[in-house]
């Protein structure tokens, strides 16, 4: 079986099959993680009931009471972070900011002065949380996304003052299939892959935590999937997370073929070893993306990754009360340098801002964040913040044998591509912008004059081109990189810069979708960077295909009208 097309799930029976399970009922989702789980139904477990407020606390009660709240806040703070320890890349990194949400200065705040004004501690959590809620979804864009994290936030702080277990997803006791209305990142971000065969929930995108932790684990996902709270826990369900299928008691054999099929096509690609390249040779710089010393170091020993494409250092500023000196952020950043000696490092500069709010810079508050101060916006009004980055970069640069790169994030005219090189190449280093807005896509060639290659960040691309919440489940379908409108930039940008003779690497979650990297590759990206996770089958599936099939699935996909078009046209084209 081609490796492009494996996972999907037959139309046909296997022999011996029930007639009556023939027709299985099948709900359809937006594909994610490719790959086939069957499995019985497992679902979260049950959350605490939201306590409402009850008859005011005597005054000499509320002190104590106040206490009682933030020590459980504390707690639920503590016991994140200390998952956080035995967890790597995205998921430490969604652990991290959640145990961070458990001690925030204004949800404590807002709670403290409920329980001051006579409210009970477990009723302020969640009256506390309300406000909170309403001004996210408010703001929407990636602010909304955190909604999610903060209920799961309130469900275990109320947990732990009411004396009832924590939330979360139970361990079951055969490989099962999750599914669920949303996940928390906390729970999703400590699944065990071996009993987790697959995931469905009703909300989120592509580019959503659960999507990105389910990717870094390998567990197939589908998202955007309606009608899922109708099937019963135990069900046998088997989901194609690369056809955003989950079929309803399906015939076991034709199940286990499927699961037997995608078990094979894993331990082909787990024997992929470098270098990216299509069939006939043409190369396609296959790498990973990373965020400190041990994921570089994982990934480096764990995969075939020929270098890092997109360093996230934000990991080093996010919850202080202070910048990090020049010293400390040289130190972090040339253990990634250390760990892929004498391969190519792309490091992306600070990008906060939005849901990754910093304490010392940038706006308290902005009526719409995803649009507001983020990224290279920072700097433009504390430049100090990036030449103090960009020295620890050099710093750390110094001495190394890697091959480093700095690209700027969220860039959108041409004199702030034009601004950052200068800054980057003082200080003898490689400058790069990303193209994560229509406007950096609509003039790449003008950035190309400046810069020296480009990196397409297709999440941001795509919820920027389609103007659509990437948490929203009614607007999932728009959040897919497979949009006509994402792949025309997509497409643009590369053309511009193979007539500029530069790079445009993929740096997004569309690199980690095997299929769409062999139209990236046909659009003439020169390099996709990933979790260490999906290496493999990208780089497998590049093997397999010649450049110009990879073009002729390009055009095919690029003329459709709609996502699930551009995948069947591309997809038939590349297992022909």
């Amino acid at each position: 079986m081609n490796g492009l097309g494996a996972g999907r799930v037959a139309p046909q029976v296997g022999g011996g099959a029930d007639p009556a399970r023939e027709t299985a009922s099948v709900l359809v989702g937006t594909p994610v993680v490719p790959g086939v789980g069957y499995g019985p139904v497992v679902r979260p477990g049950t959350r605490p009931d939201v306590p409402t407020r009850g008859a005011d606390l005597p005054e000499d009660a509320r002190a104590a009471e106040k206490q009682r709240f933030l020590a459980a806040a504390d707690v639920v703070s503590a016991r994140l972070l200390a998952r956080a320890e035995s967890a790597d890349g995205a998921g430490a990194e969604v652990l991290r900011a959640t145990a961070a949400l458990a001690t925030d200065r204004g949800w404590l705040g807002a709670a403290s002065a409920l329980v001051d004004g006579g409210a009970d501690a477990a009723s302020a959590a969640a009256s506390a949380t309300e406000q909170f809620v309403a001004v996210f979804t408010k703001l929407g864009g990636l602010m909304a996304e955190r909604v999610t994290d903060l209920l799961d936030v309130r469900d275990r702080v109320v947990a732990e003052l009411l004396g009832v277990q924590e939330p979360g997803i139970p361990t079951p006791a055969v490989p099962s299939v999750l599914l669920a209305r949303d996940l928390a990142p906390a729970d999703t971000a400590v699944l065990d892959p071996a009993l987790v065969s697959a995931i469905a929930i009703t909300l989120g995108g592509p580019t959503s935590h659960t999507a990105i932790i389910a990717r870094q684990l390998g567990i197939p996902c589908v998202v955007g999937v309606t009608g899922l709270d109708d099937i019963g826990t135990g069900t046998p369900v088997l989901v194609d997370g690369g056809a955003g299928r989950v079929e309803i008691d399906p015939a076991p054999e034709r199940a286990a073929d499927q699961v037997a099929d995608a078990a094979a096509l894993r331990r082909r690609t787990a024997s992929w070893t470098g270098p990216g390249r299509t069939r006939d040779g043409h190369p396609v710089a296959v790498l990973a993306n990373v965020q400190d010393g041990a994921g570089a170091r994982a990934a480096a020993a764990g995969s075939a990754a020929e270098g890092v494409g997109l360093f996230r250092t934000e990991l080093a500023f996010l919850d202080r009360d202070s910048e990090p000196s020049v010293e400390e952020q040289a130190r972090i950043y040339r253990e990634v340098f250390d760990a892929f000696a004498g391969r190519k490092v792309v490091v992306r500069t600070l990008d906060a801002g939005s849901d990754k709010p910093l304490r010392f810079a940038g706006p308290a508050d902005e009526p719409n964040p995803a649009l507001g101060v983020r990224g290279y916006r920072i700097a433009a009004q504390d430049p100090g913040i990036l030449d103090r980055q960009l020295d620890a970069i050099a710093l750390a640069a110094r001495g190394s044998t890697a091959s480093v790169l700095v690209m700027a994030p969220m860039i959108a005219t041409v004199a702030e591509a034009a601004e950052f090189a200068a800054a980057a190449r003082a200080r003898q280093l490689v400058p790069g912008v990303m193209v994560e807005v229509p406007a950096a896509a609509l003039l790449a060639d003008r950035m190309l004059e400046h810069v020296d290659f480009l990196s397409l960040g297709t999440n941001d691309l795509t919820q920027y081109t389609m103007a659509a919440d990437r948490l929203s489940a009614a607007l999932a379908p728009l959040s897919d990189p497979w949009q006509p409108a994402v792949l025309a930039l997509v497409a643009r940008t590369a053309a511009d810069g193979a007539r500029a003779g530069k790079a445009v690497g993929v740096c997004g979650e569309a690199a980690a979708d095997p299929l769409l990297a062999c139209v990236l590759a046909g659009f003439g990206v020169t390099s996709l960077s990933m979790a260490a996770t999906a290496v493999a089958a990208t780089g497998s599936a590049l093997s397999e295909v010649d450049l110009d099939r990879c073009r002729r699935a390009a055009e095919a996909a690029l003329g459709a009208a709609d996502p699930r078009t551009a995948r069947e046209r591309a997809a038939h084209i590349l297992a022909g």
